[in-house]
């Protein structure tokens, strides 16, 4: 396992070959440690490839920088987690543009059965920290694990007030795992490995540069079930994210801010557009994501007595499904082999047998 790693490690240190070309060719060659060892011919015949690629891989000589990563990672009890682990966030992975390695060092579970990012402005007001403290508190009892990019502001006092609450959170950096941005940061941030995790898909030596932060933000929104934004204006890194987990067809909650508010007026466009949802407090998300435990109704006795006779394609969707939990669209289209057409109509005749119902953003459930 660790010479794999070594040799994942080495091809993301390969310019010309970026995560979806490496996860291509670990799919091909089965895993990393055959791509080096292909000949130059086979590697060149690959149509992901060609010469220069071909010649880039042939030619990487620095594995004694790859073993000082190794030393690191070992040293510092970091995981290097490749797409083909089930260590992977899964939620990530049905991403089309997910990493080809993480670096993870923490003890949460990535795959957890609820998680949010809460995201919003470097610079917020009392209102907003209020806002923010009195949100995840609120979620404390359901069972979540808050994601954040440990930057000022809103995300580091999602973190903060996580911890507080004895809840698992977890922050994407857009570095490597040798320091932590901003470093005032860093005392939450070994607190959170106890407690949670940092998770990254830079190596040691990686600057926080600022291409990295929209990337970073792509991870956040990924391998979250929904994002929630709390006072972010027109323009910046949460925007982004918002607008990536939209196109991962997440669910997107804004917090409304006051009128002509320049730090609201983010999320007031994103509610505006249909690109969020309007929620106010803990209970909206708990209401809208399905996960409010408590307040579902019971099933009536006489719908328990209801006997439908099921098709076995119903039967395969319905095996997808536990008591507790919804699940995406997506999520149900990458677990069933049955055609996405095929998939759709057979959803829609489980919900008219009153036996799936739908959530926002295009989620199923159990009845």
């Amino acid at each position: 396992m660790q010479e794999e790693t070594r040799y994942q490690i080495a091809l993301t240190k390969i310019p010309q070959i970026g995560n979806k070309i490496a996860q291509q060719l670990t799919t091909y060659f089965e895993n990393a440690g055959n791509i080096f060892k292909a000949s130059r011919r086979e590697l060149e015949s690959l149509p992901m490839l060609g010469k220069v690629r071909a010649n880039a891989i042939r030619q990487f000589n620095d594995f004694r920088w790859v073993d000082r990563e190794m030393n690191f990672l070992e040293k510092y009890q970091i995981a290097a987690i490749s797409f083909q682990s089930p260590l992977y966030p899964q939620r990530l992975l049905h991403c089309y543009d997910h990493p080809f390695l993480l670096y993870y060092k923490g003890n949460a579970n990535l795959n957890t059965t609820r998680i949010i990012n809460v995201i919003g402005t470097r610079t917020p007001t009392a209102h907003g920290r209020e806002v923010c403290a009195n949100l995840i508190a609120g979620l404390e009892a359901s069972n979540i694990m808050v994601v954040s990019g440990l930057a000022y502001g809103i995300d580091v006092l999602a973190h903060a007030t996580a911890l507080k609450h004895g809840m698992p959170t977890i922050g994407i950096l857009a570095h490597g795992l040798d320091r932590i941005y901003p470093d005032v940061h860093a005392n939450t941030a070994r607190q959170m490995v106890e407690q949670g995790g940092l998770l990254t898909e830079y190596g040691r030596e990686t600057t926080p540069d600022k291409p990295n932060f929209p990337k970073r933000n792509r991870i956040v929104a990924g391998m979250s079930d929904a994002t929630v934004l709390i006072e972010s204006g027109i323009k910046g890194g949460s925007m982004i994210t918002a607008d990536i987990a939209n196109s991962y067809n997440r669910d997107v909650f804004a917090i409304p801010g006051r009128v002509g508010d320049p730090k609201s007026a983010g999320c007031h466009h994103l509610i505006k557009n249909n690109q969020a949802m309007l929620i106010t407090d803990a209970e909206d998300i708990l209401k809208a994501m399905n996960w409010d435990d408590a307040v579902r109704k019971p099933v009536m006795p006489q719908q328990q007595e209801i006997q439908v006779e099921l098709k076995e394609e119903e039967r395969q969707i319905l095996a997808l499904f536990n008591r507790s939990e919804h699940f995406h669209i997506d999520h149900i289209y990458s677990r069933s082999p049955l055609p996405e057409s095929k998939v759709a109509s057979v959803i829609f005749q489980l919900e008219m047998n009153k036996l799936l119902r739908s959530a926002p953003g295009q989620r199923y459930q159990l009845v």
